[in-house]
């Protein structure tokens, strides 16, 4: 019996993994069909973009789009294999064969959680990575753009042996003065702030930093011993503006690492940090998403009529189509601070859970 079980999971396992490829490769030419591709043939259209540079962009763009067809994919496999499965009677054989309905939805769960945990460290490392390559191409070598731009939330850090040695934010660079306005600056001694600087703007002339109107406090145990008032003072950083803008990262260029430190960093500076709280939890929850599609798509895939392709591909689109609305609309509540980014980001995952959980019980009886 236990012998006819680990085939039968074999089988199983089997039939979803290549009905989610499948999926990978359908949704991603998608994607790429209606995105990718158009916004490559506007940037030869607009600034003659060579072929080089438009294959790196291509390649670089991957990533970005592979990781959004897991979940979809995910749910696709569940719904067209179960659906073949019930409409061939093979499920009505296994059930009566003593087997239960939760053990055999069990390669199918397996794998989507598998595929979660998988998703979480492609989010983590490749997505990121790919997307700063992204956008460093088409910055430097399709729009060549050779002058910095303006950038809010400046973060500067100087880091020695493991250890932080000072820290630099400024709440906006403006490119047609060459300043940082609101700069403060951080000094460490074992990693513990010593020092700070707070100017009101920080100028680039003769090759360095000055620090115009500002206070310095020295800082002891958490408190200020005394502080100093100053015109003048030079920012002792070696980074030109250059260096600087194109050193910093938008969200979807930062490792879950990154964002927890900027958000530490804009939380010390009294500096919104909703978006990036929201970008941090979708970090979780789009890879947790293929765990609970499968949960979700394996009970529908029983129901009656869902044998044929063509209506479990329906099926999935509709269901994708209220998970994705659902997710938007909850990252503009954590983003507008209407509810708590911790909250609001995982209103769809947790109602998904609750779908899955229900349709899985109801399945089994």
């Amino acid at each position: 019996m236990r012998l006819r079980i680990r085939i039968l999971d074999k089988y199983i396992f089997s039939e979803v993994f290549q009905t989610f490829i499948f999926g990978i490769c359908a949704f991603s030419a998608v994607f790429i069909g209606s995105g990718t591709l158009f916004r490559i043939a506007q940037y030869i259209t607009d600034y003659g973009a060579s072929l080089s540079a438009v294959t790196k962009i291509f390649i670089f763009s991957l990533p970005g789009v592979v990781i959004w067809t897991f979940p979809m994919s995910m749910l696709l496999a569940s719904l067209l294999t179960f659906g073949r499965l019930s409409g061939t009677s093979e499920i009505t054989a296994m059930k009566s064969c003593g087997i239960s309905f939760y053990r055999i939805a069990t390669p199918a769960v397996v794998l989507g959680f598998f595929v979660s945990i998988f998703a979480m460290a492609f989010n983590e490392y490749a997505v990121p990575w790919a997307n700063e390559a992204y956008n460093n191409v088409l910055y430097y070598e399709i729009q060549g753009n050779t002058t910095p731009q303006s950038q809010e939330h400046i973060i500067i850090k100087e880091i020695d042996q493991g250890q932080i040695q000072r820290l630099v934010y400024a709440r906006r660079y403006d490119s047609e003065t060459n300043t940082m306005q609101g700069v403060t600056m951080q000094s460490f001694d074992k990693g513990k702030v010593s020092h700070v600087e707070n100017a009101e703007y920080a100028e680039w002339m003769n090759n360095e930093w000055t620090m115009h109107q500002g206070i310095i406090y020295d800082v002891s145990d958490g408190e200020t011993e005394h502080t100093m008032h100053f015109n003048t003072q030079v920012l002792p950083i070696n980074q030109s503006p250059q260096q600087i803008v194109r050193e910093q990262k938008k969200p979807e260029e930062m490792t879950i690492k990154d964002l927890k430190a900027q958000i530490e960093v804009m939380r010390s500076q009294y500096v919104n940090t909703k978006k990036l709280e929201t970008e941090l939890h979708q970090r979780f929850t789009i890879p947790l998403a293929s765990l609970i599609f499968t949960l979700v798509g394996v009970p529908l895939g029983l129901q009656p009529n869902r044998n044929s392709s063509s209506a479990g591909f329906a099926l999935s689109l509709i269901i994708i189509f209220v998970y994705y609305s659902l997710m938007t609309m909850a990252g503009a509540i954590a983003q507008s601070g209407a509810m708590e980014p911790a909250y609001a980001v995982w209103i769809p995952n947790l109602v998904g859970m609750a779908a899955g959980a229900w349709l899985m019980y109801r399945a089994s009886r």
